[in-house]
């Protein structure tokens, strides 16, 4: 089966280890974004995985796909041009001090792309669903407008929509996020949060509920699943749901709504070996289980 997934790959730089920005003279790179690693996860499980992107046509641009190549994903459709690459600084967390990230992806290729760029109808050949989250609007711009294309020709192609809805404020205001994520969603047939994103974008929050206290209340979360298939027809809602020890362990699970019934997976205790696309690794997942027709229970 044929996914295709749209938004920007950065490069990612980071001190060793768990040395902090001002302790270095040196960093590693890596390349990654949150819809690049659920296609990376998705080809890794043998499915047909193709990202859409804009980059430029230098070497840093060429590396970037050859980063997503050699997992066997398909990027035939990424359009070159433009002049940058996003980047973004990554220092890891350790103990109790968590950890930090700068972005650095104003003009980036992706960002200042333009919707005649993408020819949604060759993309969606054949799609079976296409994945976006709430970052790749955020970028502004055209970015925006043509997230809302490529949604209605994914509808148009047949193909189910998924959207992790990724409030990130560092890229728009929330009252930003309600104004595009409504429009968007109007396209979603799945929809995936965090335990913060539904009060971040839609103000859809659980009761009794202590995210920086880390006390969440699992059946608050039922409602909150409700309150979002209710508002935008969603066939099915997902909610992460991470509580933090410290920046190195964690708990998590999730609850996966379909309408009829709320089903959670068990809680699991995390060593972070990297926090970076936890939540992206649970979406590709979460793909790979719906389309092998897996059932609510099963899937989450």
């Amino acid at each position: 089966m044929k996914v295709v997934t749209f938004g920007e790959i950065m490069l990612r730089l980071e001190p060793e280890g768990y040395f902090r920005f001002v302790q270095v003279d040196k960093m590693t790179s890596t390349f990654g974004g949150g819809e690049a690693n659920v296609a990376v996860s998705l080809a890794n499980y043998g499915m047909e995985a193709c990202y859409v992107t804009k980059l430029p046509k230098h070497e840093i641009g060429q590396a970037a796909i050859n980063s997503l190549r050699r997992y066997g994903v398909n990027t035939e459709y990424i359009v070159r041009g433009g002049e940058r690459v996003g980047i973004y600084y990554n220092e890891r967390g350790a103990s109790q001090r968590g950890s930090k990230c700068i972005y650095d992806r104003a003009h980036s290729s992706i960002a200042e792309a333009k919707p005649e760029d993408f020819d949604w109808a060759a993309i969606f050949k054949g799609c079976s669903w296409f994945h976006l989250t709430g970052i790749t609007p955020a970028l502004g711009g055209s970015m925006p407008q043509v997230c809302i294309e490529a949604c209605k020709a994914a509808k148009a192609a047949g193909a189910t929509v998924s959207c992790d809805l990724n409030y990130r404020g560092k890229l728009w205001t929330r009252e930003q996020a309600r104004q595009t994520m409504t429009e968007i969603c109007k396209y979603v047939d799945v929809c995936i949060s965090n335990e913060e994103d539904a009060k971040d974008v839609f103000g859809i929050e659980a009761e009794n509920t202590d995210i920086n206290g880390g006390k969440l209340n699992k059946e608050g979360y039922k409602s909150v699943a409700k309150q979002l298939a209710d508002k935008f027809g969603f066939k099915k809602v997902a909610i992460t749901l991470r509580t933090s020890i410290n920046a190195n362990r964690n708990n998590w699970a999730a609850l996966l709504y379909d309408g009829k019934d709320y089903c959670f997976s068990k809680e699991y205790e995390m060593y972070i070996v990297d926090r970076v696309g936890g939540g992206d690794s649970f979406g590709g997942g979460l793909i790979y289980a719906l389309l092998s027709g897996k059932p609510t229970q099963e899937a989450v």
